[in-house]
């Protein structure tokens, strides 16, 4: 790979970052008061409708402690609540609250709103491409087994 290739590429996405504002921990990109972080959690476990702590900390790539933690916050929002997992003394389940699967909702349109308009920028003829770019990209992220 050529090292203008590479600047060029991290510059790009240095740029993107922050215009989309991936780089503010405590407020979404999309404009919610969230803590990045807490939102994936809550894309998680609305997808699952329930879900091992263990496995959330395993889909988000971070310490079961940092998950800890997040987990405690969304249930004193009243989000989310645990559960002891069946037949497994120390597993929790984590799920939803009626407040927390509204939550998930609102921030679900949200992102998709913010999305909608991002792409709406991208020219026709170019939006598969920029598509298949980012699905592209996100499938590098995966180390090899």
């Amino acid at each position: 790979m050529q090292s203008g290739e590479v600047d060029a590429a991290q510059e790009a996405l240095m740029r993107f970052v922050r215009n989309f504002g991936l780089h503010q921990p405590d407020r979404t990109p999309c404009g919610q008061p969230l803590p990045v972080s807490e939102a994936h959690a809550m894309v998680e476990i609305a997808r699952e409708g329930r879900i091992r702590q263990v496995e959330l900390a395993r889909r988000l790539r971070l310490e079961k402690s940092t998950v800890s933690r997040l987990v405690t916050n969304l249930v004193s929002r009243g989000w989310l609540y645990r559960e002891a997992a069946d037949g497994d003394g120390r597993g929790v389940l984590l799920v939803l609250t009626d407040a927390g699967a509204t939550a998930a909702a609102r921030q679900a349109d949200a992102r998709r709103n913010r999305l909608t308009a991002l792409l709406d920028r991208v020219p026709d003829d170019q939006r598969a491409a920029v598509v298949r770019a980012l699905q592209i990209l996100a499938e590098a992220t995966v180390e090899p087994s």
